[in-house]
Parts: C-alpha cells; sequence; structure tokens
C-alpha cells in the first residue's frame, strides 16, 4: 500500500496555549463542546462539527501570531503509516511510534516534518 493509503483525512488540529481555561473560554463562545480532558500533558480536546481543536500549555510558541503547532490527519493504523512514511523518505520526526495515554485505550502517533517547518502528525486511536 501506499502511504497515503494510510490516513482519511484531518483528525485535529493543534493550538497551544497560556491558560487552558481561558482558552476553553474562548473556544465555548465560538461553539465548540470539551470531548477531552487529559491531565497527563494539560490537553484538552474542543470539537464544533466536525472541526477538533487540540490544546495544552508549555509550548513555546504560544501568543505568536499564527501559533498552530501541529495538523494531525486520523489514522487507522500508525505502525503501518509509519513504515510507509519511512520508506517514502519523509523527513521523520520521530524514530519510532508515539503513545500517550488520551481516549478510552490511548493513542499512537508519529510526525513528519514538511517545507518551512510545518509538522503533520499522523494519529491512531487506539479502539
Amino acid at each position: 500500500m501506499a502511504f497515503t493509503d494510510y490516513y482519511s483525512g484531518l483528525q485535529h488540529v493543534g493550538i497551544p496555549a497560556s491558560s487552558l481555561q481561558e482558552s476553553e473560554r474562548f473556544w465555548e463562545k465560538l461553539g465548540f463542546k470539551k470531548v477531552g480532558d487529559f491531565p497527563v500533558g494539560h490537553v484538552i480536546f474542543m470539537q464544533r462539527e466536525n472541526l477538533v481543536i487540540e490544546t495544552w500549555t508549555g509550548d513555546e510558541i504560544v501568543g505568536k501570531p499564527g501559533a498552530i503547532n501541529h495538523i494531525s490527519m486520523d489514522t487507522s493504523d500508525a505502525d503501518a503509516a509509519f513504515t510507509a512514511a519511512k520508506a517514502e523518505g519523509l523527513s521523520l520526526m520521530n524514530s519510532e511510534v508515539q503513545h500517550l495515554p488520551f481516549w478510552d485505550k490511548g493513542i499512537k502517533f508519529f510526525n513528519i516534518q514538511g517545507p518551512d517547518g510545518v509538522i503533520v502528525e499522523f494519529c491512531e486511536i487506539v479502539k
């Protein structure tokens, strides 16, 4: 399979915050609802229809205009996608698939870096 066969579209956009409480209030004013709250990493996920925003504290780019840390593509098999990305010669930012205890059974993800420093994450919500 080609690398592009391993992801289906946008999963979320990662935007750092100086305060999760202020960020949550802001996104709520725009009609978003909190769908995830993870003390590990001080992370919340806000959703409105098919758009999900991941926000967290402690990132050095917070407060700068256009401060979006990453966009995340939805994948059903992060391990296979990682292998395919490596075979494509993409600029991998991780030496292996990463894991975090988000959602019920965790997530698996890796990042690539594109031109101009853009970070694209490929994320699998483990089912």
